[in-house]
């Protein structure tokens, strides 16, 4: 069935994909994955500033008269909260007095008060206690670690353009590797993997553009999500790299046009650790011109959970991808 509405002809968002090849039979891609396409595109996002700013989670995680929320950043600790008036707060996770684990401490009146001895901290720099630059992007919170970075600090994080406030359903997920940030990077730098690794969420995957270096630095994807059986949406969608840690795939075509995937890889380990660990803080931002769409907005408590899930399902699979390289980088057996 379809129609018209608002001057535009009306089209299923689901479609109904033929009986196609089965997975064995798929047009293999590793000729056109060239190891050597995927470390330059890695080289020129590695290149690229990010001003020593690092993803530590999700907005929501931290709240106001909340605990604290604790993240370990390249082997640095940091703590965060909310002052009463929202404003988040960032800084080092230890407390100068005794070193107690300050994640583990509470807010009061929006001020985090060491559960060891009640030292109390307001933000400001104090007793010893040094701030974090701190940003929150209505997503995403970030933290500037110049020690970390060790590049030329900026005042603001390079945050990719999303749909507009108030128009999408995002959600954020978590999860941790063992591998570097360029393994997960180098991952998202792979779309030729998709319908391979991934069957139970793309078919018919074909790269239609490839970096042409320089600026130029795009995937061009055409692919279908699997939805159930033969149910598929089929969508345009390119893959860069803004800044060393953060992939974006944003949909440029077909249903939820203006989407963003975000992956941002954050160390959790100082540099050339034996044992490097690695958090994916992936971030959803699902939007849509259909009229309907506005219930999804309504509903994003309980999709929420649902985005998560989805999400954990491939980097289930993506996490043992990025533990390979590094694990086969680390002993010189690498083949890329």
């Amino acid at each position: 069935m379809s129609g018209r509405r608002g001057g535009r002809r009306w089209s299923p968002p689901v479609r109904r994909r033929g009986a196609g090849p089965d997975w064995a039979a798929q047009t293999p891609t590793w000729r056109q994955a060239r190891p050597s396409l995927i470390a330059d595109a890695l080289e020129r996002a590695s290149a690229r500033p990010s001003g020593n700013w690092f993803v530590v989670g999700a907005s929501r995680q931290v709240r106001a008269g909340d605990r604290p929320y604790g993240r370990t950043v390249g082997g640095v600790e940091v703590v965060l909260w909310r002052s009463d008036d929202g404003e988040p707060r960032a800084g080092s996770g230890i407390c100068p007095h005794l070193g107690a684990p300050l994640r583990d401490s509470r807010v009061v009146c929006g001020t985090l008060v060491c559960h060891w001895h009640g030292l109390a901290l307001d933000g400001s720099a104090s007793a010893g206690w040094r701030p974090f630059p701190v940003h929150d992007d209505g997503v995403l919170v970030w933290v500037r670690l110049d020690e970390v970075g060790g590049e030329e600090p900026t005042e603001r994080p390079v945050v990719p353009t999303r749909p507009a406030t108030g128009r999408g359903v995002d959600s954020v997920f978590t999860a941790t590797g063992r591998c570097e940030p360029q393994d997960v990077v180098a991952n998202r730098l792979d779309p030729w993997h998709g319908s391979w690794f991934h069957p139970y969420s793309f078919v018919d995957l074909s790269v239609v553009r490839e970096p042409q270096g320089g600026e130029d630095d795009a995937f061009v994807v055409d692919v279908s999500f699997r939805v159930a059986g033969r149910l598929v949406v089929p969508v345009r969608a390119e893959f860069t790299a803004p800044e060393p840690r953060t992939v974006v795939m944003r949909i440029t075509d077909g249903e939820g046009a203006t989407s963003v995937v975000e992956t941002h890889a954050t160390p959790l380990t100082g540099p050339d650790h034996e044992r490097p660990r690695t958090a994916v803080v992936e971030a959803v931002v699902a939007a849509s011109d259909r009229p309907g769409f506005a219930l999804a907005r309504a509903a994003a408590p309980v999709l929420r959970p649902l985005m998560r899930r989805t999400a954990g399902r491939l980097w289930r699979d993506d996490l043992t991808y990025a533990e390979r390289r590094w694990a086969l980088r680390s002993t010189g057996r690498f083949p890329g």
